[in-house]
């Protein structure tokens, strides 16, 4: 008579294999998303200077046609419209490049398109400022022109107003409303200057001067200077 092979034994995990395996995984995880946290980041300020690299070529070419006469974008039609063109159409096909990757609005192609960068207002101010006419900027390599333009902290979406038809001019210094940076816990952002070079450089908020901060401070002659077109 055959004898039948015993059923095999079927091991389970126990309990303390299961803990250590969950253990484990956490462990990587908790190494790992705080990388691809940064990466994210990395990509996004990228994708920033990216951004304001192309504007530069855009405004460039924009002056080049207008005697170096900057475009007032605070007022319909801003940077343009398919009816109305200013910067858009004529020097891009695309309303995108406008929108900063810290911005979280929905992009779009229509007259309301996020637009999250502005302009130095002392670019169009009388005094102190050129009147809009960048060929009077004296030092275009230490002259901020563009820049992220946000109020409060630029991580919540209800912080970036600017739109295509009415883009603000960006206030000195961020203004008092720009709490902090897009960029390094916000302590950097991203500014193109008017020599068309962009930088990243460190966001000091008022009365915490540092040298180059993208803050404009009293105690901060470099500051003032990143702003001021005439010195």
């Amino acid at each position: 008579m055959t004898k039948s092979s015993p059923p095999p034994v079927v091991r389970a995990f126990t309990l303390i294999e299961v803990l250590v395996v969950m253990a484990i995984i956490l462990g990587l995880a908790a190494i790992l998303i705080p990388s691809l946290n940064s990466a994210l980041e990395s990509a996004k300020a990228t994708k920033d200077l990216s951004n304001l690299r192309q504007i530069g070529a855009l405004m460039q070419a924009y002056l080049n046609d207008k005697d170096g006469i900057l475009p007032v974008i605070t007022l319909a039609p801003g940077i343009g419209t398919n009816l109305s063109p200013v910067i858009y159409p004529k020097y891009v096909a695309t309303k995108k490049v406008f929108q900063s990757p810290f911005d979280k609005r929905t992009a779009s192609e229509g007259d309301n398109a996020p637009v999250s960068y502005g302009i130095n207002v002392n670019m169009y101010a009388a005094s102190p400022g050129i009147a809009g006419n960048t060929v009077r900027i004296v030092s275009p390599s230490s002259t901020i022109l563009m820049a992220p333009n946000y109020n409060g902290n630029p991580a919540v979406g209800a912080s970036w107003t600017g739109v295509a038809t009415a883009v603000p001019n960006l206030a000195a210094g961020g203004g008092p409303l720009m709490t902090t940076g897009t960029q390094r816990s916000g302590q950097k952002i991203n500014a193109l200057f008017c020599d068309l070079h962009v930088e990243t450089m460190v966001f000091g908020p008022n009365g915490s001067p540092a040298a180059g901060s993208f803050k404009d401070t009293s105690t901060d002659p470099l500051g003032l200077k990143h702003w001021d077109p005439t010195k």
